[in-house]
């Protein structure tokens, strides 16, 4: 009777840690701008830079100058203190653990710790440009403004307008998307 008991226990103790460790499956996206701003700017790191914190930090800001604004590096290097706006300062709990070789996904880790924001920055998903027709009007606007061209369509005034002015701009932009495009349209035909 006893060693049923313990099974029975040892069964729910083991139905709980599984449970526990599907449940925080890792979002395979997470610290994703974390971690690619660290590996770019660590790539071009020199050894005497690496071990060195002081002169680590101000590689790691004149890194962030760099960085175009309003983009998601740009915004990881504001939140970690890189940048001359920034209102914390936690760049030395990234500059430390880098100048002993610790990897990009550690270092995310200890600052999501710290700032639970570092590690909720994603990259844009590109947009699939072969169902330009089935997107949202708003969809198509952040495709234009993207590109930088906010202006490009000033006087549209249905989604068809949206769609015709993307793809006029399309082979500029994204060429290799282009080329996609029209192979979809020509198996269509």
């Amino acid at each position: 009777m006893i060693g049923s008991h313990r099974y029975t226990v040892l069964l729910l103790g083991l139905a709980a840690i599984a449970a526990v460790s599907m449940a925080k499956k890792k979002d395979e996206r997470e610290c994703e701008v974390c971690i690619g701003a660290i590996k770019k700017f660590k790539a071009d790191l020199t050894d005497d830079v690496i071990s060195k914190v002081d002169k680590l930090e101000a590689a790691f800001k004149k890194f962030c100058k760099k960085l175009p604004k309003g983009g998601k590096e740009n915004r990881f290097c504001y939140f970690v203190g890189g940048t001359e706006d920034a209102a914390t300062g936690i760049l030395g709990n990234l500059v430390r653990p880098l100048s002993y070789h610790l990897p990009p996904e550690k270092i995310c880790e200890k600052l999501k710790a710290m700032d639970a924001q570092i590690c909720e920055l994603r990259y844009d998903v590109k947009p699939d440009f072969t169902k330009l027709n089935k997107m949202r009007v708003g969809e198509l606007k952040k495709i234009l403004s993207n590109w930088g061209e906010d202006n490009a369509c000033k006087g549209c005034a249905e989604k068809s307008d949206f769609v015709k002015k993307v793809r006029e701009l399309l082979p500029k932009y994204e060429p290799e998307e282009w080329k996609k495009l029209q192979a979809a349209e020509k198996t269509e035909l």
